[in-house]
């Protein structure tokens, strides 16, 4: 095999090597944590407070209804007991009688209104907590394959590794020196020629240019100089 050839096998392996290191690259940005997973963690974990302190509320509430049934129940007993002679006692009685049914009407509405709410914030947690399940289950999924694929790109790349080692111990040194040179510059050492072109930099080649590198020679362009291949 002649060594222009040969070159041009190690700069086909040299890009595998680098896809797959890009594709490695990727993957390692990829697994961890999850940015929706943590919104939909951040969402159900607000939700689960409001709906504590929703119950924390009612609670508070019921306490405090519970509280004016007993002075108010007190009061009504005192003011149509017939104990109360007085007028302006009457009076202030009925005045105590008539807030505290107010505020006990009052506590009763917002009761009923937090315990619209609680069943609002219920339903929203369960839904939360499913749509969690099945982002975390997607998650688990998507990172166990990325743990395989990224274990075959290791493999592939230790495979590339050692088969570019054997490659380019065939081509002498001083070649190879030429070659990592040139794709340090250019990205790719080695251009394929077709109908006399020069597929790194699309110019036409010289007829000298095109019979040395027929004949296997190491040839650059004169463009943009690469090494010359003739498949």
């Amino acid at each position: 095999m002649g060594v222009i050839k040969q070159l041009y096998q190690l700069q086909e392996v040299d890009l595998e090597i680098e896809s797959s290191e890009r594709a490695l690259v990727q993957i390692a940005h990829q697994l961890g944590e999850s940015q929706v997973v943590v919104r939909a963690q951040t969402k159900l974990k607000s939700e689960q407070q409001r709906l504590e302190e929703l119950g924390h509320q009612q609670h508070s509430a019921e306490w405090e209804i519970d509280d004016l049934v007993s002075k108010l129940t007190t009061a009504e007993e005192k003011l149509y007991s017939g104990r109360v002679k007085d007028s302006k006692e009457l009076t202030n009685l009925q005045r105590e009688v008539n807030g505290l049914r107010a505020r006990r009407d009052h506590l009763e509405d917002m009761v009923l209104k937090i315990m619209d709410q609680i069943e609002l914030s219920m339903a929203s947690v369960v839904a939360l907590s499913n749509e969690l399940k099945t982002l975390e289950a997607e998650w688990y999924s998507q990172q166990r394959q990325l743990s395989t694929n990224m274990e075959q790109l290791k493999t592939t790349l230790s495979t590339l590794k050692h088969k570019r080692q054997l490659l380019s111990v065939r081509i002498d040194s001083q070649v190879v020196e030429l070659y990592q040179g040139l794709k340090r510059q250019k990205g790719q050492a080695v251009a394929k020629v077709e109908q006399g072109i020069c597929c790194g930099c699309r110019i036409s080649l010289p007829i000298t240019k095109l019979q040395w590198a027929r004949s296997d020679s190491l040839v650059q362009c004169s463009s943009c100089g690469r090494i010359l291949f003739l498949a």
